[in-house]
């Protein structure tokens, strides 16, 4: 696999997608909004587009649950991750029971149209940031790290890898890295005790396949935002942390990115920080410039990486309404959204 993740246009395979697919440093595609109709047109969709690659080729989308679930119609609505807690009555227990339920409808929601994988589940802490809030499973940090391990296995009980993000916490800082390049100017102490905690532990404890470095800088730590940060990938994340599983850029096109230059410094400086697959969303010059241009290696080690988070299961979306499990945990999911309605 390359290690650029790009996105395609439509509901249907431009011509230019179809190029773009065989490149060789193509190795992923991410799905949005615009590329769903239903579950039948989609799943289409991801078998033209391993078609048009021939070559092993890792399908993406951002189906987290609550605001950030790219896929409406048809699917099981998934609750944004802080309602476990409220629904639950603030009960831990309650909560995990809930966030397994959750975590296994949408991975084998999301495999049964084809994609392998989601970007979930969030581990920031739900503290001033707008852009994460209720995305986050909880306030401490412990509790995230408590409630998030039964979203993973839910998710890893039907077959889907799991990516941690916003690695080491988005929750803390108040700027949204979509819009702005958010400065955490805490002590190194804090970051490392508080927001990364969920990280290690679920690291430590060998649920995490994947991580998503946040957009943002601390300056205590390092000059770099942590996804261009070697300090921040190799010192902390590998060597401390011990964490040896796939690093994805978070989107080289958001504003928290820009400040490293044009696309293809963002993608050589986020390749030679130590990611392994580089995202690039919505912007079909930006991905064609970072084609054309900018020195990327394709490393064998990214590649080992990489291969492991195709889906480890195979579901049919017409056979879903009989699988006696996903019936079970729909009835969940269906029953926290009841509860956060009262």
């Amino acid at each position: 696999m390359g290690p650029l993740m790009i996105d395609v246009q439509g509901t249907q395979l431009s011509g230019e997608d179809k190029e773009l697919l065989k490149h060789p440093l193509v190795g992923g595609i991410i799905l949005f909004s615009r590329n769903y109709e239903s579950p039948q047109q989609v799943s289409q969709l991801t078998q033209a587009i391993r078609q048009a690659a021939g070559q092993p080729l890792l399908i993406a989308v951002d189906h987290e649950g609550g605001r950030v679930q790219r896929f409406r119609d048809q699917f099981t609505a998934i609750p944004a991750m802080y309602d476990l807690w409220r629904s639950s009555g603030e009960s831990l227990a309650t909560s995990q029971q809930y966030a397994y339920a959750c975590g296994y409808v949408m991975a084998i929601e999301v495999i049964a149209v084809g994609i392998d994988i989601s970007f979930a589940p969030v581990l920031d802490i739900n503290n001033i940031s707008e852009v994460i809030g209720n995305r986050a499973f909880h306030h401490e940090p412990t509790a995230v790290a408590d409630i998030a391990k039964y979203f993973i296995k839910g998710m890893h009980d039907a077959g889907m890898k799991a990516t941690g993000k916003h690695f080491p916490g988005h929750g803390s800082v108040k700027e949204d890295s979509h819009v702005a390049l958010p400065i955490d100017k805490r002590e190194r102490s804090t970051i490392f005790q508080h927001d990364m905690l969920p990280f290690k532990q679920l690291i430590a404890d060998g649920n995490l396949d994947a991580i998503m470095p946040a957009h943002v800088i601390y300056p205590d730590v390092d000059k770099d935002a942590v996804g261009f940060s070697r300090y921040w990938l190799h010192e902390v994340l590998r060597k401390s942390l011990g964490f040896n599983g796939v690093v994805f850029s978070d989107d080289l096109t958001m504003a928290g990115a820009h400040y490293i230059g044009g696309y293809v410094e963002r993608a050589e400086a986020a390749q030679q920080a130590g990611c392994d697959m580089l995202l690039v969303c919505n912007s079909r010059s930006a991905s064609i410039e970072i084609i054309d241009n900018a020195n990327l290696n394709i490393d064998p080690l990214s590649q080992t990486r990489l291969a492991k988070l195709i889906a480890t299961q195979q579901h049919q979306w017409t056979k879903m309404t009989t699988n006696q499990n996903w019936q079970q945990y729909v009835e969940v999911v269906n029953r926290v959204h009841e509860l956060t309605q009262k």
